[in-house]
Parts: structure tokens; sequence; C-alpha cells
């Protein structure tokens, strides 16, 4: 998960390589992407899954709350995820 300041908005997306995810969103690589729009993103939350399936399931399940309150609690709590998957 990585938030821009100056948007004052989260990103969620999966990658297995997030160092390099990150540079590419300030380089604005993503020509028709949202992280376009701000030019410093900075990571947030890293989560680590067993496997992709899992990385694309929570990445959904956090989008589709649609709440920052939520964001900002797993990003103090991030075991929350883990509860998340387990109930999968």
């Amino acid at each position: 998960m990585i938030y821009s300041q100056n948007l004052d908005k989260f990103y969620i997306g999966e990658t297995t390589d997030v160092n390099h995810r990150i540079k590419l969103h300030n380089k604005h690589a993503f020509k028709n992407a949202y992280t376009k729009a701000a030019d410093k993103w900075t990571l947030k939350l890293k989560f680590q899954c067993v496997n992709r399936e899992n990385a694309i399931f929570l990445e959904k399940f956090i989008k589709r709350m649609k709440s920052r309150k939520f964001i900002n609690k797993i990003i103090e709590q991030p075991e929350i995820l883990h509860d998340v998957l387990n109930k999968k």
C-alpha cells in the first residue's frame, strides 16, 4: 500500500518487488494509471503473502471496503489481514 501526501490518497496493489514498483509509480511509468496524478508515493504497508492468489484476494478485499478508517486500522495492525485470509 502506497500513499501520496499531496493527494492525500492511498493506492493498493500487489507486486513481487515493492521498491521497483514504487519507483515505477514515481516515474509515472504507467501512463493511464491512477498514480500518475501524484509526484511522490511512499510505502505505508507491505504485507507478504504466501502466494499471488492471497495477495489478489487481499487487494480486492481492501478496495471493496472503500474505507480510509479501515486502511488506517490495517496500517496500525497489519495482523488483521491474517484474520481476513483465515476467514476466506
